[in-house]
């Protein structure tokens, strides 16, 4: 019998006090629909265009979702976005507020505005429990919505795009998920999806970036239609 013991094999672990590891880990985990402010309980009209028949299978939800993104977001969240993140980074809440005032008045419908309130607010208030690296003395100001989120991601090593990478993919897989609910799909199906979301939100990140106050806008007629339709859809799941 072989009595030789095999010596172990050892493999350096990273290290977690690493700027780069703890960025990486704190925009996941901002990104995470996991996270505490009930982003999974909105569709953004995308359970109205299930029920007037516009969305019935993966491919037209995956070019919903699409639309969404090039046409909705990369022109106007995040635009707002990139510039909250680097008002965040001054430190300028006057710069915030008029950020998130232009989000607010921009919402096309009574759910959308709701929505960007609600989560902006759950964002503070878990900020001030002690999300992300918040306190509980965090002064974040109540009426910063969800750009609220940039806020820690601020506070790292991340750069701009980083953040609006996971800003956007955030976004993708709470879309993806009210998506498999909705029309309904399945596990398969929505990975395929998320997998075309990934690939175009990196150029909707990087226009995006490329705008200025004066170049955002909010034009997407069919959403806010169906958005407002959705306030008295007779049998919904989401609250948007």
């Amino acid at each position: 019998m072989c009595t030789d013991r095999v010596a172990a094999t050892t493999t350096a672990e990273p290290d977690m006090n690493d700027g780069t590891a703890a960025t990486r880990l704190q925009l996941m985990w901002l990104a995470s629909p996991a996270l505490p402010v009930g982003g999974f309980s909105y569709s953004e009209g995308l359970e109205c265009a299930v029920e007037s028949g516009r969305v019935t299978n993966e491919a037209e939800a995956g070019d919903w979702l699409l639309d969404q993104l090039q046409l909705s977001l990369a022109r106007a969240d995040l635009a707002v976005a990139a510039q909250a993140f680097e008002a965040w980074r001054r430190h300028d809440p006057e710069r915030i507020a008029a950020l998130n005032d232009w989000m607010r008045q921009t919402r096309e419908s009574a759910e959308l505005r709701q929505q960007t309130e609600q989560m902006g607010r759950s964002l503070v208030e878990w900020l001030r429990n002690g999300g992300a690296g918040g306190t509980g003395t965090d002064t974040a100001d109540p009426r910063v919505g969800q750009l609220a989120a940039l806020r820690p991601a601020a506070l790292t090593d991340a750069t701009p795009d980083e953040a609006l990478l996971s800003f956007a993919f955030g976004w993708a897989e709470n879309m993806v998920q009210a998506a498999m609910k909705a029309v309904p799909l399945g596990q398969n199906a929505a990975q395929r999806m998320l997998a075309r979301l990934a690939q175009a939100i990196p150029s909707a990140v990087a226009h995006a970036m490329s705008l200025g106050d004066a170049e955002r806008q909010v034009c997407a007629p069919m959403l806010a239609i169906l958005s407002a339709q959705h306030e008295v859809q007779y049998s919904r799941l989401f609250r948007s």
